[in-house]
């Protein structure tokens, strides 16, 4: 079974197309995003396909991807595809230059969405982290600027907070926390970093009309199996029937987003947002600690949480930030608001993952 085959998965993809948006800014228009068959890239194409489908949106989205086969695969069905009238699948490394075929093509919007975005890669492929940040990141705006777009989001992260110094509960927009530069892991939050600062360049030196969303951490049924998050962890164990694995006492306490609330989110700050401007996305009802998530996993299942030291690849792509809050109040002031909160994240995610997997 395929994601869009699952009538729950299917009510995210509605609810999201419901929201009371400006969505007639998308009608006959073109979006180009990175990180297509990606956790939320996904979602968000979907939710397009959607409206395209269901309601006449008419928007044509470029997905790119590393791999034209994989993304095929992912948006399979030929109501998906149609010959190609809404989706048009590009195989582009973001790091490398784009090709003459995708600069021919104009969009409308551009999102920067690709991204390592877990441990494993962290530590495995730190270049790569760094690069697919800056170096993918000016290939987009460049492109964003030949295209002549109205608006290009870059999605970017509360790691760009760092580390809470103890001056704060939550993090606002404009909170600057400690970063350890000179360290492996800080790679992924000191280019997000950087990727902003460009974005802002682009502002002042191009022209470009540019919001930046920044993710609290995101999980959903759309996430890759090659997740290593411990979020993403603790999910496979729970669709698997097995013991939620702690690799920590389980006491950093986090936000998170259910994907089809990060995708509304990063919607809002899209269509409603203000050029130049950082939103959290992000809610009170999804922060929790490790350790809470485990047992609410462990609880639904019927299973228990067990701890487990992690390996040396694992513990150089941990975060070392122990408490990472966000204030979503800003957004939330342009008419965001989550529609899951984490129990009821979980347990979706859970859910349609078994559906899928005993189809």
């Amino acid at each position: 079974m395929r994601l869009v085959d699952n009538a729950d998965y299917m009510a995210d993809i509605q609810k999201t197309a419901s929201l009371d948006l400006p969505w007639e800014l998308l009608q006959n228009k073109t979006v180009m995003l990175s990180g297509a068959t990606g956790l939320v890239g996904s979602f968000l194409v979907d939710t397009i396909l959607y409206m395209d489908r269901e309601k006449g949106l008419n928007t044509k989205v470029i997905a790119l991807g590393r791999s034209k086969e994989r993304i095929l695969n992912r948006f399979a069905a030929a109501a998906d595809i149609e010959g190609g009238k809404y989706l048009i699948p590009v195989e582009q490394d973001v790091n490398k230059p784009f090709s003459d075929e995708l600069m021919a093509m104009k969009s409308d919007y551009v999102l920067h969405l690709a991204s390592n975005t877990h441990p494993l890669q962290y530590s495995t492929d730190p270049i790569g982290t760094v690069v697919t940040n800056i170096i993918g990141t000016s290939n987009m705006l460049e492109y964003g600027v030949s295209s002549g777009a109205k608006r290009l989001v870059f999605t970017s992260s509360v790691e760009v907070y760092g580390e809470n110094r103890g001056d704060t509960d939550k993090f606002d927009e404009d909170y600057l926390g400690y970063i350890n530069c000179n360290t492996l892991r800080a790679g992924y939050p000191e280019s997000k970093r950087a990727g902003e600062a460009l974005c802002q360049a682009y502002i002042k030196q191009k022209g470009l009309d540019i919001v930046l969303p920044r993710l609290s951490r995101t999980y959903g049924p759309s996430m890759l199996k090659s997740d290593s998050k411990a979020i993403s962890q603790f999910i496979k164990k729970g669709v698997a029937a097995e013991d939620i694995v702690l690799k920590s006492e389980g006491t950093q306490f986090y936000s998170y987003s259910y994907v089809a609330d990060a995708v509304s989110g990063i919607l809002y700050c899209m269509l409603v947002g203000k050029c130049g401007e950082a939103y959290n996305i992000a809610d009170d009802a999804s922060d929790i600690t490790l350790r809470d998530m485990a047992a609410v996993i462990a609880e639904y299942t019927g299973r228990k949480v067990v701890f487990e030291l992690p390996d040396a690849a694992e513990r150089a792509g941990y975060s070392t930030a122990t408490k990472a809050i966000l204030d979503g109040s800003k957004l939330q002031e342009l008419g965001w608001k989550p529609m899951y909160d984490m129990k009821t994240g979980l347990t979706r995610t859970i859910d349609i993952l078994k559906a899928i997997e005993n189809e």
